[in-house]
């Protein structure tokens, strides 16, 4: 299949008539705008990265596990550093967008001043072409009417025929250099259009492996989180004794003598025992994942009772 191109489609069949022109012109106006609503559309998405990284780096800011101890505080702390790293991470997406659509408008602005130039040129030479052909036409039916002038009519009817050719001709060369300038912008603004909208998507995909590689790190964090040893440490940063309380003893007041009751052994507190295994930390190196345990459970493995008061 041969190559089309503007030059060999958008002729008419008479002289005056500018319709093949006029519809390249169109096809241009409307690549324009295609053009601008695409910027916009970019300013637009780059203005709604903007808010959102805005939005995003106030809530990293935010307390989050402000009370936690130890590796899940750490954990807590390094999910909010990683919120504000994808907020900052949005905010330069929106400025990479922005700079994108800049391109597109530079390009535009490009073609819209060489274009101008050439449709001023197209302007005066379909201006010379219509005023020459209204005198030749007017000249040829002088050139019918007057008999007795026949001759001169003719001359200067040939004359204008041989002037109107000329001119046809550098009509047709020039209209051949405007066809190809126009098919060659929008060939650079389909190219240009094309190239955008990809480099566009490809920021897009960039952004959501920097989100995942940012989001690993949280997981990597919470891996390391131990829930057996944030118990220690709260253990052993709050602990208040390990001592159980005496019992309350009896003192009689109304005989004047001290008489110590001790309890009934049933009211004495049980021995301290275990009920069942200490429970294995789940460790996340083999899993990957917590598995919680609920209250019963936790009831279950290490139950300690507290001595009752005597009345």
């Amino acid at each position: 299949m041969r190559d089309i191109h503007f030059k060999d489609y958008f002729w008419n069949s008479e002289l005056t008539n500018t319709g093949g022109y006029e519809t390249i012109i169109q096809y241009l106006n409307e690549g324009k705008r295609t053009c601008k609503e695409v910027e916009d559309f970019m300013k637009a998405r780059a203005s709604i990265e903007e808010k959102y990284a805005k939005d995003l780096l106030g809530l990293s800011k935010k307390v989050c596990g402000h009370n936690e101890m130890n590796s899940l505080k750490r954990s807590l702390d390094m999910f909010k550093l990683q919120t504000e790293h994808v907020s900052l991470s949005h905010l330069q997406l929106a400025q990479t967008m922005r700079e994108e659509a800049k391109k597109l408008e530079d390009s535009r602005e490009k073609q819209k001043d060489a274009r101008k130039k050439i449709e001023q040129q197209m302007e005066a030479i379909h201006k010379q072409k219509s005023s020459q052909y209204k005198k030749t036409m007017e000249l040829h039916s002088k050139a019918q009417q007057a008999k007795q002038n026949a001759e001169e009519a003719d001359r200067i009817y040939v004359q204008n025929v041989t002037t109107l050719g000329k001119t046809a001709d550098e009509w047709q060369t020039e209209h051949v250099k405007a066809c190809e300038m126009f098919e060659k912008q929008a060939m650079e603004r389909i190219s240009c259009l094309r190239n955008t909208v990809w480099t566009h998507l490809n920021q897009l995909s960039q952004q959501c492996v920097n989100s995942d590689e940012l989001y690993e790190e949280v997981r990597r964090s919470l891996e390391q989180c131990d829930i057996q040893e944030d118990i220690a440490h709260f253990v052993k940063l709050r602990q208040t004794g390990d001592k159980i309380p005496a019992a309350v003893v009896y003192e009689n007041f109304y005989s004047g003598q001290k008489v110590v009751t001790v309890a009934p052994p049933s009211r004495q507190p049980p021995p301290i025992s275990r009920r069942g295994p200490i429970p294995v930390n789940m460790n996340t190196n083999h899993s990957g994942t917590f598995s919680p345990c609920t209250s019963d459970q936790a009831t279950s493995n290490d139950q300690i009772l507290r001595p009752c008061m005597s009345a």
